[in-house]
């Protein structure tokens, strides 16, 4: 590998490129999941919250009325426009949300739950991949698992991280995006994120698919994984489920182990989530690497605590892979806001915001953001000289 050369890249070509939509934790369930047409009892496990309804109600206070109920589409909001007008070949999401009916709850503290009914709103946003290997996603136990199984199966949405038994939750998802590329998405979660090690699946249990940690084993575990999937032309996505909730900290392990696997050629797109707000990106070698993208849509509105991240900020991460190589071509990001449980485009000051922050955390890996006069956000990188 030479060396590097400052680049800020232009416009890729869409006939050598292929465009991923990418972003942090959908979570539909609890209050959403009343707002929507066919909602689940809203009875809660919670120490301080006993309804689920206790949420529209809290966001109503801060945002006012939101419309109940409110069409499978609604909770998309502005992200709708962004997908029309950036025509991603790919919508992977991570689900943060077990869509069951199931009361079998696990005595965790929080469970997020949302109706198979309800389950629509993906449709509703075309999302053809999943990523379920969280810390939520077992909260109504191995049926409400296999609920959602079922329930994303009947929408053709495909799954990765979760399974009736390891050898499923450990199978990645391999989408052939038609006269383009195949991408493979292979999904773990973390005990870090603050899944439950009981929470891995065995040969005869369902679960998720449970890394216990960061070293050396477990890079040669993702590379077996991938090994029997995988052709050489693939773009491959590993989707991590990582770190705790809040703060910008990269841990060490988690920069050796992104760049481990990109090293090994194991992966094109380093996908991190769990953590609420977005964090630093990095590009090595080419290669995306997201540590944390943040929450995407959730029901916090109204909750007091940590405002300092700006939480009820989103971002939509729209990456352009050279299907030759594999290489980042380009990444425009989209800044939303969470309002009244919908997503809305950024105020000009909080894309702002954005823009200094994730600028601020980046600069340390070589990355910097640009705002654009939509507001949107336009990655530029030392671009590895091969």
């Amino acid at each position: 590998m030479n060396a590097s050369i400052k680049s800020s890249p232009s416009a890729p070509d869409e006939t050598k490129t292929i465009r991923i939509f990418l972003c942090g934790d959908v979570m539909i369930g609890r209050g959403i999941d009343q707002i929507l047409p066919a909602p689940c009892p809203p009875e809660l496990h919670e120490e301080y919250v006993s309804s689920a309804l206790g949420y529209v109600s809290l966001a109503e206070r801060v945002c006012g009325p939101i419309p109940r109920p409110a069409p499978a589409s609604y909770i998309w909001g502005s992200a709708l426009d962004a997908f029309y007008q950036k025509n991603p070949d790919l919508r992977i999401i991570n689900l943060e949300t077990s869509l069951t009916r199931s009361e079998a709850f696990e005595p965790k503290g929080i469970n997020y739950r949302a109706s198979p009914e309800n389950a629509e709103t993906l449709r509703a946003a075309g999302i053809d991949c999943c990523v379920l290997a969280n810390n939520h996603i077992l909260d109504w136990g191995e049926a409400g698992l296999i609920d959602t199984l079922d329930i994303l199966g009947k929408l053709q949405i495909r799954t990765a991280g979760a399974g009736r038994n390891r050898d499923e939750a450990r199978r990645p998802a391999a989408i052939d995006v038609a006269g383009k590329a195949r991408v493979v998405i292979t999904s773990f979660a973390l005990p870090s994120s603050g899944a439950p090690r009981h929470w891995a699946a065995s040969c005869e249990r369902p679960g998720v698919n449970l890394l216990p940690d960061l070293s050396e084993h477990s890079v040669e575990l993702v590379c077996e994984i991938l090994r029997d999937v995988r052709r050489s032309d693939d773009i491959v996505i590993v989707s991590l489920h990582w770190g705790p909730n809040w703060g910008y900290d990269i841990p060490q392990d988690h920069q050796r182990f992104a760049h481990a696997l990109i090293d090994r050629g194991a992966a094109s797109i380093i996908h991190g989530h769990s953590s609420h707000h977005a964090k630093a990106l990095e590009i090595y070698k080419n290669r995306l690497i997201l540590y944390g993208c943040g929450d995407f849509i959730n029901d916090y509105e109204g909750i007091a605590g940590y405002e300092q991240y700006r939480g009820d900020l989103s971002l939509m991460y729209f990456v352009d892979i050279d299907m030759s190589s594999g290489s980042l071509a380009g990444l425009e990001l989209t800044p939303l806001q969470i309002r009244c449980f919908r997503l809305e485009r950024a105020l000009p000051a909080d894309a702002e915001w954005l823009a200094h922050r994730l600028n601020r955390e980046s600069a340390r890996y070589g990355v910097s953001l640009s705002k654009q006069s939509d507001e949107s956000l336009i990655a530029s990188w030392a671009q590895a000289a091969t």
